[in-house]
């Protein structure tokens, strides 16, 4: 058998595998597990491992796996009495909620909508609920989109899901008496987002006998409440210290404590036990917290045959986010994935231009076809690089023996959205997504072709340059001295001297404008 891939938890970046030890795979920490749940005596966690649902002891071990199916599974959510566990899968397409009892077994399906469900708690030993995006009913004032699910409840025995509320209730935690608390769902921003604080940031709330009452007011995000064993307080995860902890505090507001301190990344799955064992997943590994006591480090190790494949090949005939062919038309450069590459348009043959985790992307062919210019993320900040065909003899990506990438920026500020000269001797591009700048390809020396102070980006896409034939001038969009006016055209000097003419002077939004092949300014 052989070692899985392994990723690390929010980076998304691989480690290469380590070597299985003899006729298994034993798999060491640091191997991104996430949504874990402790059971309600505390002795035994469920989590996902690369879309299957394993249990554990919460002491740590070997761990069991309860789902084999090639579906995604995960979000595991135990009944109250611990003996079953309910979780998602997309075993018919689309995410449904599922119910095995705790030692696995093939599960029952629970709910058929093409939507995707998603469970979160038990609200008795009968029912559960779950999040899905419906439709809302007439009478309801909440606004029907895909960011504001809704909440329904459905039965064990898969009767007919009713709506529990309208309202979003996120994470949603139910105690004896029927209380919830739950984080609520303002905006539209992504729930992974770190470091976020503005008016839409996630609040505790409590829904008790109709009422609703907001827990807590810190202006970042609090999320994840799970009620403590005396339903009177309850646990949460904030990022008022500066990255997501554990807090404790009282539904009457008094109390609050911060009982973890970890750095760098944030805590996600918080769940809690009856007797009072936290358990969360940070980093990639799981941890508990006992009352009164110290983080530990869950030790899991997971024995399983390999089930993906090690090399997947495809013929993708859709995808690319951007195209542009080659000047003899021979070839067609394109990003596909975030990587750049390129394509004979007379055979079936296509070669990857870049392999890297970061995004590429405004590829541009050099004159001559030999070289490409394009944006790349890497180290954080995009900047502008070139692939050449390193031997002078050939003439064609898709063939080259060798190929040679250079960066042609080094700066602080963006660079994005290269284009060649015509003369196939200076590269133009935007620097900070606002000023015109202009490279030597071979003195690699930058000049600024027309100041930030005239131009201002909204959005990705909006700005637009063209080299005039004879590579002299530029045509930019022009918003005079930083005024919110509409663009006009500008002629600019692409010798860096800081000429330019505005060309329209409308008043209206002109634009995407382009030179004659023989025009001269």
């Amino acid at each position: 058998m052989q070692q899985n891939k392994i990723y690390n938890n929010e980076k998304n970046s691989y480690n290469p595998p380590f070597r299985p030890v003899a006729g298994s795979f034993c798999r060491r920490q640091s191997a991104m597990l996430r949504h874990c749940a402790i059971s309600p005596d505390g002795q035994t966690i469920a989590f996902t491992y690369k879309g299957d649902i394993y249990t554990v002891p919460a002491g740590g071990g070997s761990a069991r796996q309860l789902t084999t199916n090639t579906a995604y599974d995960a979000y595991p959510v135990w009944s109250k009495d611990g003996s079953k566990i309910a979780f998602a899968s997309t075993r018919e397409g689309s995410m449904d909620i599922y119910l095995m009892g705790k030692d696995g077994g093939t599960p029952q399906r629970l709910t058929t909508d093409s939507g995707n469900e998603q469970p979160m708690a038990f609200s008795d030993d009968t029912h559960i609920l779950f999040s899905a995006t419906g439709m809302p009913t007439a009478q309801s004032i909440i606004f029907a989109s895909n960011s504001f699910p809704q909440t329904y409840v459905v039965g064990t025995d898969g009767s007919r899901p009713r709506l529990y509320s309208a309202i979003t209730m996120c994470d949603a935690s139910v105690n004896a008496n029927g209380d919830i608390l739950y984080h609520d769902q303002k905006g539209y921003e992504d729930p992974f987002r770190k470091h976020h604080q503005s008016p839409i940031a996630r609040d505790i709330w409590l829904f008790r006998k109709g009422n609703y009452t907001k827990l807590t007011t810190f202006h970042g995000e609090d999320r994840t409440p799970v009620w403590a064993s005396d339903d009177k307080s309850y646990y949460y995860l904030s990022e008022e210290d500066g990255t997501f902890n554990v807090y404790r505090s009282n539904t009457d507001g008094t109390g609050k404590t911060q009982l973890t301190r970890h750095k760098n990344h944030p805590v996600r799955f918080l769940t809690a036990a009856k007797n009072g064992t936290l358990c969360y997943g940070y980093d990639g590994e799981v941890y508990t917290l006992a009352q009164g006591g110290e983080p530990r480090k869950v030790s899991i190790s997971i024995t399983t045959d390999q089930t993906e494949k090690t090399l997947d090949r495809q013929v993708r005939t859709s995808g690319a986010t951007e195209i542009k062919v080659s000047p003899s038309g021979k070839e067609i450069a394109f990003v596909l994935h975030g990587d750049v590459y390129v394509t004979s348009t007379d055979y079936k043959t296509t070669k990857q231009i870049t392999d890297t985790p970061e995004q590429e992307r405004n590829i541009c062919f050099s004159p001559d076809g030999k070289s490409i210019a394009y944006g790349s993320e890497r180290g954080g900040v995009w900047q502008i690089y070139q692939t050449k065909i390193k031997n002078d003899k050939e003439k064609n990506f898709t063939y080259a023996t060798e190929l040679a990438e250079e960066q042609l920026t080094h700066s602080s500020l963006t660079s994005q959205m290269p284009q060649y000269s015509p003369d196939g001797k200076k590269v133009a591009f935007y620097e900070d997504r606002s000023t015109l700048k202009v490279l030597d390809l071979k003195t690699k020396e930058v000049k600024t072709a027309m100041d930030g102070k005239y131009l201002y980006s909204y959005q990705d896409g909006d700005l637009w340059f063209a080299w005039s034939p004879d590579s002299r001038w530029l045509l930019a969009p022009y918003m005079g001295n930083g005024g919110w006016n509409s663009p006009d055209i500008a002629l600019v000097d692409a010798s860096g001297s800081g000429k330019l003419t505005d060309l329209t002077q409308s008043g209206y939004s002109d634009g995407n404008a382009r030179w004659h092949s023989e025009a001269r300014p």
